[in-house]
């Protein structure tokens, strides 16, 4: 099995609280230390700043915290919980947020799950704290789809966690996987697979293991994206001559062509409403996002700021576009404020591709190149934390799914 993506932190972000999470109580029994990727999550995130704990918690300590002890060490909030073995094989985990100031709990909750969701209830409990001491939406029990290119002739669409690890190979091919997107359901994804020598659309039922055809029309079929109920998908296709976008249900009925232009229109996105679509065309000379409303089926373009602008993400709260531009020749993360018009260069890299929003709009994943080698980048939308997650061979074609149920 190949590695988890290793995570490295480049950026610092602002204001950090500090935070203790001491080990849990039954840590030592048990197959995951829940305290160190909680701890990990909430640093990625920039918004906290772990205070150094001891051993594992007592039994005593978790349920009657000294918050004199925590505050003097120098946290505000303190993170208590235990994890105890059930005789059914499952975990019975508890964890609890306090105020250290004010000796105040803030918040808690009691798990009960298989040894292989232990993982998953670790972030789960990270955006449990991250959303209540910062107001901001949850992201950490989310997943990222990437490809991995091992040699010129192995290739891997991988699942993994919002940090990289636990990662699932859901296919092997020898020709290349490109385009990668998730259902909204976060149990199903889209991508593009060359092994018949040709692009072809597949959506795969991540659950089951099983995929389906949805899009092997002549020419080229590219760029799938899922509607925000996930009945439509949109994608580009060149089955009437120039590559332009259709959209069809997701089984791949009702096909219909939607945009009309003497370009090349391609790699479409969805707006969380439903009401629009965003997508890339060089119908004015060169690449530029253009927006479309499905109502009126009216085009408009969106990006001024370079010459060449592609491949369009919105955010999921709809307020903000993330974008490729070119600048001076190189290839960088741009975020737009929908409402403002204004552009900020939100990467420092020169060769970025692939941006993808997280669920709760505040930060974005992307791939770049690093010593020659593919690997993901993620940043905030405001530029002020970044992330570089790197592993085995070339790393590409990220997207980041929705918050899991």
């Amino acid at each position: 099995a190949w590695a988890d993506l290793r995570i490295e932190i480049t950026g610092v972000g602002a204001n950090q609280m500090p935070i203790a999470i001491p080990p849990f109580e039954g840590s030592a029994e048990a197959p995951l230390s829940l305290a160190s990727v909680v701890g990990a999550d909430l640093t990625r995130s920039g918004a906290f700043r772990l205070v150094q704990t001891g051993v594992e918690s007592s039994h005593e300590e978790v349920s009657a915290p000294n918050f004199a002890v925590w505050s003097q060490a120098g946290a505000n909030v303190l993170v208590t919980g235990s994890i105890h073995a059930l005789a059914d094989g499952r975990w019975d985990v508890r964890y609890a947020l306090y105020d250290t100031v004010s000796g105040s709990k803030l918040d808690n909750f009691d798990y009960v799950v298989a040894p292989e969701g232990l993982r998953m209830i670790a972030h789960r409990i990270a955006d449990r704290i991250y959303t209540r001491m910062t107001g901001e939406g949850a992201f950490f029990s989310s997943r990222l789809v990437y490809v991995a290119q091992r040699s010129p002739t192995h290739f891997e669409l991988i699942v993994a966690d919002s940090d990289g690890a636990n990662p699932q190979i859901a296919l092997k091919s020898p020709e290349p996987i490109i385009s990668p997107c998730w259902a909204p359901d976060g149990n199903k994804i889209a991508y593009v697979s060359f092994e018949n020598h040709k692009p072809i659309i597949y959506v795969h039922d991540l659950s089951r293991g099983v995929r389906r055809v949805v899009a092997n029309f002549p020419g080229n079929n590219s760029a799938p994206a899922f509607s925000p109920d996930g009945h439509r998908m949109a994608m580009a296709l060149s089955r009437d001559g120039l590559t332009q976008i259709y959209i069809m249900g997701a089984d791949g009925t009702n096909v219909r062509r939607f945009s009309r232009s003497y370009g090349i229109d391609t790699e479409p996105c969805f707006t969380p409403d439903g009401q629009f679509i965003y997508f890339t065309s060089d119908r004015g000379g060169t690449p530029q996002i253009y927006r479309q409303s499905l109502s009126n089926g009216i085009a408009e373009r969106v990006t001024f700021g370079s010459d060449y602008a592609i491949s369009p993400d919105i955010s999921p709260d709809g307020k903000k576009l993330a974008y490729i531009s070119r600048l001076d020749g190189r290839y960088r993360v741009a975020v737009m404020d929908l409402q403002s018009g204004q552009d900020l260069l939100v990467t420092n890299t020169g060769l970025d591709e692939s941006p993808s929003f997280a669920p709760n709009s505040r930060f974005l994943v992307y791939a770049t190149e690093e010593n020659g080698r593919g690997v993901l980048g993620t940043s905030s939308a405001d530029a002020r934390l970044a992330t570089r997650l790197t592993g085995e061979g070339n790393i590409r074609e990220p997207s980041w799914g929705p918050v899991l149920p």
